[in-house]
């Protein structure tokens, strides 16, 4: 109870005058009168009902209550200066720690030059990096265990802020045994069905999106290959095991070498990717950083890539 009435400013000249055991000390060091001092040591006095100084013409003393509550107030302002500094030091992006999440195919792809740049920026940060699908993602937003996640939309989550970064195209990567002719330029889901196909696990956005499609359209895979990483997919493709579906990012600069690359309509096969956040949370100083760089460079990278294979999004607002 006592707490809820004790004016901080109070406890502040205490410590001052205390210190200095002088009156016209402390109002010199605190730019204040002598009497607007007095006035305040006077409030807390008469808030916790006790003596905190033996006043005399010459002399002032501390009280025994008055010197308890020294070496109390004098830790409590040491440890509230020691919070104020490491506020200010997170505010100033110098020294800090973030920790965050990202779905494989981005943290394989873009996110180790991203996270050089920004070390080399920001030295005294500490990044935390937890590669994980789109549904253990989630979860670890969920309780916090991350500030921020970068992956796929999932429409039927309403727990979480998904801010759109890029939306891209799924390609078809087509290995030669498997070539159609020279002058197509899209491919049909139900024209895929008929090939061996290399999919992702049904666990991830990616599949999840691609079975919606199927089943929308009553269509039925019939020879599949089921891999966890995106990655895995290209080997496989290449020596001719199938047809690999694979976000536009993934695609290497040489991929025509090795593949027929056509972008999969009707349905349109697109993955949308965000900043997601867990609604109600701001992110630190830091965090907020380093989505900046994280959304600046996706969106750089899908513009490099040309239109129409991948398509720049409106830039998201990151001050929430």
């Amino acid at each position: 109870m006592l707490l809820n009435n004790i004016n901080l400013k109070s406890i502040h000249f205490f410590v001052v005058v205390a210190e200095n055991l002088s009156f016209r000390k402390a109002a010199q060091i605190l730019c204040r009168s002598q009497s607007a001092v007095s006035t305040q040591v006077r409030v807390l006095e008469s808030q916790l009902s006790i003596t905190l100084f033996h006043r005399t013409t010459r002399n002032v003393e501390l009280t025994p209550e008055g010197a308890m509550l020294l070496v109390q107030a004098q830790r409590a302002m040491a440890s509230l200066n020691l919070g104020l500094r490491q506020i200010g030091e997170s505010t100033s992006k110098t020294v800090g720690h973030v920790s965050f999440a990202c779905v494989p195919s981005l943290a394989a792809t873009i996110l180790p030059d991203i996270l050089v740049d920004f070390r080399e920026k920001r030295p005294g940060i500490q990044l935390e990096l937890h590669e994980l699908d789109s549904a253990r993602l989630l979860r670890f937003i969920q309780r916090r265990a991350v500030a921020f996640g970068i992956g796929p939309q999932v429409e039927s989550e309403s727990d979480f802020d998904f801010k759109e970064i890029v939306s891209e195209p799924i390609y078809a990567l087509i290995p030669k045994p498997y070539w159609l002719p020279s002058m197509r330029k899209t491919i049909a889901l139900k024209e895929l069905i008929n090939f061996p196909l290399i999919l992702s696990s049904s666990s991830s956005s990616l599949r999840k999106t691609l079975d919606s499609y199927l089943s929308e359209e009553g269509l039925e895979i019939k020879n599949v290959m089921e891999v966890d990483q995106v990655g895995t997919m290209l080997p496989l493709a290449k020596a001719g095991l199938g047809i690999a579906l694979v976000p536009g990012m993934m695609l290497p600069d040489n991929v025509g070498e090795y593949f027929q690359v056509l972008p999969i309509v009707q349905p349109q096969f697109m993955r949308t990717i965000c900043l997601i956040t867990l609604k109600g949370y701001a992110l630190s100083p830091s965090a907020l950083e380093l989505t900046n760089a994280i959304c600046s460079r996706l969106q750089d990278t899908c513009a490099l890539k040309g239109e129409p294979r991948l398509a720049v999004l409106d830039s998201i607002d990151h001050n929430y």
